[in-house]
């Protein structure tokens, strides 16, 4: 059983909707205009792009401050997910620093984010199937 095949995104829901940090990201017009003209797919090429350079290696440069906190969706889904740095990983995700990240957790991370712009692309009153499997929390709710 894979990484990916056995992860409880319910539990990392919860666990990232008490943190008043991670639950205040969601996406606004530039960058949701942005991800409905590309599309999720497009936007997830770009995810992985991102987590190849800036995430996989033992050591990247800068790490702790190399994902911005705005102009790209993948960024903010990154922040609001505890995917954007190798100590968020490893608190969050439980994914060791000090190491190359393996293609298991390259795919585990693109899963968590897709997840996360999904839901914030069909975002309304009514949960999405999306939402209902991993739902990051209202930003707006205490």
């Amino acid at each position: 059983m894979t990484m990916v095949e056995h992860v409880d995104l319910t539990a990392l829901s919860d666990r990232l909707s008490r943190s008043a940090f991670r639950r205040r990201f969601r996406l606004r017009e530039p960058e949701l205009g942005y991800l409905h003209r590309k599309g999720l797919d497009a936007v997830l090429k770009h995810a992985a792009e991102f987590i190849e350079q800036r995430l996989a290696p033992a050591e990247p440069a800068n790490d702790g401050k190399q994902t911005p906190f705005r102009h790209h969706p993948v960024f903010i889904a990154q922040h609001a997910t505890a995917t954007c740095c190798r100590g968020c990983l490893e608190k969050w995700h439980s994914i060791q620093k000090g190491r190359p990240l393996t293609p298991e957790e390259k795919e585990y991370i693109l899963l968590v984010l897709r997840v996360w712009l999904g839901n914030q692309a069909s975002h309304d009153d009514a949960p999405t199937p999306v939402q209902a499997e991993l739902d990051f929390g209202d930003p707006d709710s205490p």
